[in-house]
Order: C-alpha cells, then sequence, then structure tokens
C-alpha cells in the first residue's frame, strides 16, 4: 500500500569523507522503500554522491521537488556527516514547498572517531536547524538527536512522520459537507467557515429541503435504491425493522451518497436530530455509520467542528474515527467516564451491534416505529485518541484539545452506541473543557496518534493545541 512521498535531501559537506554521504543516501533511500514510501532525490549523476553540498546542487534539487509539488507529501532532510546548512534551506526556499520536514542525523561511532570516518552530524544538525528557523521554514524532529535510519527509533519517527504529512496536506485541502441547517437551540455547534478557510477547509452545504427532493424523485423499483437497501442489511443486522424505514433510509442514504460524491467531500455532518424524524419517521445513524466506516467520517447534529476533528483522527491513524457524547461519569472514579451517543459510530469501532431505534426520541413521543436507524453497540477496548476542534471566533484562532487514554470493558448497562474511556488526570481535562467552552462531543479514534495530531495541527497549521497528558 503506497504510503506517501517524500522529497529527500542529503547533506553534505565537502570537508568530510563522501563516502559517508554515498552510504547514508543508499541506507535512506533502502529505508523508505521498505515502507513503501515513493521518493523524490537527486541522482548521484545530477550532484556528487547525490547529495547537497553547494547553491548549484541547491537549484538542482529544488527544480526536482518544484516540477513534482503535486506529488511530495513531506520532505526528509538526513545528515550523514555535517552537512551544508545554507545549501539545504536555500533548497527548500527556491522548491516553494510548503510541506512538513523531517530532519534527521546519523550518530558517530566511539571507535570510529578519526578523520576518515568522522561525521559530526550531532553538531550540523543544530546547525541546519538554526538556519531553518533563520529562513521561516518549520520542521520536524527525531525523537533522539542521532538516530540511524535502518533503527526501530528511526522507523518509529518516520511513521509519526508520515502521520503528520497525511493530516497537513489532508487538513490544507479538506471539504467537509453541512447537511442540513443547525437546530436552534445546538449552539454549541455553531463555528466559523472563515477561520477554516484560512487553514483551507472548504464548507460545502445542502439544504434538506434537496434531500427529501431527491428521495421523492426515487422509485422503490430503482435499481440503485436496491442496491442501498442490501448494503444496507448487509452491513448490520436489521432484524424488527419495518421494510418501510428500510426502503427510506436506502433513499436518503442514495441522495447523500451522490451528493458526496459529486462535490468531493472528505468528512460531512448531517442534521439528524429531529428532522429527518419528522419528516421521513426515521434516524440516518446507520448511514452515518457507513459513511465514516467507509473513509468519510460523518458527524451528527450538523456538528461541522466534529466532522473536521474526525476527519484529522482518521488522517493521522489510518483507521475510522468515531464521534460521541463526554457524557456521564462511571461511578466514583474520577480517571472514568461514559462515552455515549444514539449512535453513529463506525462499525469496525463496536462490537455488539445492530440497528435499534432511537430511545430517547421513542420517550418523547416519537414510538420505536417512527425512530428507527441508530446503531448500537459497545466501543471495543483498546487505545483512544480523543479530539476536539473548535473556531474561537473571539480571538479568531482555530483551537483544539487532544490527548490519549483507553476504552475498558467495565460492566455498563444501557442502550446506544456506548463505551467506558480511562483518562489519566480527567477531572483536569474537564476544567480545561468547561474553561475554554469546548464542546460537550468529541471525536475517538482507536489509536495512539496524540503527537502526530499535536505536530500537525500545533506546528505546521498554527493552531491553539492543549496537549492532555
Amino acid at each position: 500500500m503506497k504510503k506517501g512521498t517524500l522529497g529527500v535531501i542529503i547533506g553534505h559537506r565537502g570537508c568530510f569523507p563522501g563516502g559517508l554521504a554515498e552510504k547514508g543516501r543508499q541506507e535512506v533511500v533502502e529505508t523508505l522503500r521498505k515502507e513503501g514510501i515513493d521518493i523524490l532525490i537527486a541522482g548521484n549523476r545530477e550532484t556528487k554522491y547525490g547529495a547537497i553540498e553547494n547553491l548549484g546542487d541547491a537549484k538542482k534539487c529544488a527544480n526536482l521537488f518544484r516540477q513534482n509539488r503535486e506529488k511530495i507529501d513531506g520532505i526528509l532532510i538526513s545528515l550523514p556527516n555535517f552537512g551544508d546548512e545554507r545549501a539545504i534551506a536555500e533548497t527548500i526556499k527556491m522548491s516553494g514547498l510548503n510541506v512538513p520536514i523531517l530532519v534527521q542525523a546519523y550518530p558517530d561511532r566511539l571507535e570510529r572517531m578519526e578523520a576518515d570516518y568522522r561525521r559530526d552530524s550531532f553538531c550540523g544538525k543544530l546547525s541546519v536547524c538554526n538556519n531553518l528557523r533563520q529562513y521561516g521554514i518549520t520542521f520536524s524532529l527525531t525523537e533522539l538527536h542521532t538516530v540511524y535510519p535502518a533503527s526501530k527509533d528511526f522507523l518509529s519517527d518516520l511513521r509519526r512522520f508520515m502521520g503528520v504529512c497525511r493530516v497537513v496536506k489532508g487538513i490544507r485541502q479538506a471539504r467537509v459537507g453541512a447537511i442540513g441547517a443547525r437546530t436552534t437551540p445546538f449552539k454549541t455547534v455553531r463555528f466559523s467557515e472563515k477561520l477554516l478557510q484560512e487553514s483551507g477547509i472548504s464548507v460545502e452545504t445542502l439544504d434538506l429541503s434537496e434531500v427529501m427532493n431527491g428521495v421523492a424523485k426515487l422509485k422503490d423499483s430503482d435499481k440503485a435504491v436496491g442496491n442501498k437497501l442490501k448494503a444496507i442489511i448487509g452491513y448490520c443486522a436489521t432484524k424488527g425493522v419495518p421494510a418501510s424505514a428500510l426502503l427510506k433510509m436506502a433513499k436518503v442514504g442514495l441522495v447523500i451518497d451522490r451528493w458526496v460524491k459529486e462535490n468531493d467531500i472528505h468528512a460531512g455532518t448531517l442534521q439528524c436530530w429531529s428532522a429527518l424524524q419528522d419528516a421521513l419517521a426515521i434516524f440516518p445513524c446507520v448511514l452515518m455509520s457507513m459513511m465514516s466506516n467507509s473513509g468519510v467520517p460523518c458527524a451528527c447534529e450538523v456538528d461541522v467542528m466534529g466532522a473536521v476533528a474526525m476527519y484529522a483522527l482518521q488522517l493521522a491513524s489510518e483507521a475510522p474515527s468515531g464521534l460521541f457524547d463526554w457524557n456521564n461519569n462511571y461511578g466514583d472514579d474520577p480517571d472514568k467516564l461514559v462515552l455515549f451517543h444514539c449512535s453513529n459510530a463506525p462499525k469496525s469501532m463496536l462490537k455488539n451491534t445492530g440497528m435499534s431505534y432511537n430511545v430517547i426520541a421513542a420517550r418523547m413521543g416519537g414510538g420505536p416505529e417512527n425512530s428507527y436507524g441508530t446503531y448500537t453497540g459497545r466501543i471495543s477496548a483498546g487505545p483512544m485518541t480523543f479530539a476536539r476542534i473548535s473556531t474561537d471566533d473571539v480571538s479568531g484562532q482555530i483551537v483544539a484539545c487532544i490527548g490519549e487514554g483507553k476504552i475498558t470493558d467495565d460492566p455498563l448497562k444501557t442502550f446506544g452506541g456506548v463505551g467506558v474511556a480511562r483518562i489519566e488526570r480527567l477531572q483536569e481535562l474537564l476544567q480545561v473543557l468547561c474553561k475554554n467552552g469546548f464542546e460537550h462531543h468529541v471525536a475517538i479514534s482507536q489509536s495512539q496518534t496524540a503527537d502526530v495530531l499535536m505536530e500537525a495541527l500545533d506546528n505546521y497549521l498554527g493552531w491553539n493545541v492543549y496537549r492532555h497528558s
């Protein structure tokens, strides 16, 4: 599976052994290719050792990067020896690229400190980073100051960095679909389209009346409707669900699917409560679950920022994400809480699943027969990364709260899509959420990717991020 494309800069300084640069280039290329990463790098016939040593080399490499700018997700700077800091900074400047950059430097070996083998990459990395900062170029670092490309430590750095590249590239060109108007009482999900657009995120809207009109034009016998109905039945257990409700869900799902495809939507959100129940006597939660599970995360209640957080998590983890309420305390345990929604969580995230009716809506007078469409189950135990992203219109910036915890198997008897989460120092986190006006919705992923999100959202996108740790 293709993991992305990196532009690679091999640093070299003429007073250091050229063989170190040549061998370093080979090792870096081999490591990246084993990881399934495509590479754009100066050839050893174009520059000495295939490395960047002077302004002429910088121009050649910059031209290569510029010609392939649409392909490049990030840049790796590798220092097999001290390197030429000016040439490296000039390469990036002249390329015009604005992508994540990872700086890696080789370690010296104590038994090989003589002139023929000495690298001084330890010192060279400081010099390169100094120049990058002077040029106003943002960059990332490996966990260890010096590290071999073939080591497990570097592979961990590399995989994390590729996640950062996915998030930055994905967010900067994201198209979020908002279907329906925000329900009047739900002021908690208000947001600023203009602040999102500054970061490259476009919001495309669709009025629910257009969905209804699309549904009305579809015949029960339409082949596409039948295919969507089969997909729904194949996705989850539907025993006891009225056939008429399933048919209406299929039509709504088909209309939304077509709009998502026509408008190249990467993530979406839908007015689910309670417009579709009032109009069609169904809930669209299963349809949203199917979207999220297939790679188009879909939030409920027209929570555009919830959809953005879900998409960021999906990019970071390469796994479906879900949206839940920070909903209940878990007994007297100060570090546990209950996550809940009706729900629209992706199938991959839940166990003991099936389609049901919205219990709360049924109690409010709708009755079970007019409230089918929720996707229920228990969140599978394991690691969890959470994220909430918001537009703070008062300060004119995008803010985020991220962190990690775990989903437990603690006993819980209730309805909907639920799970018990344990987060260290949860009470402090709740203070942060309340004092900073974060919403009651939170996106979660069954992964440990808070480091990726922190680096991408804070360092490269320039958002104001609180990392709970």
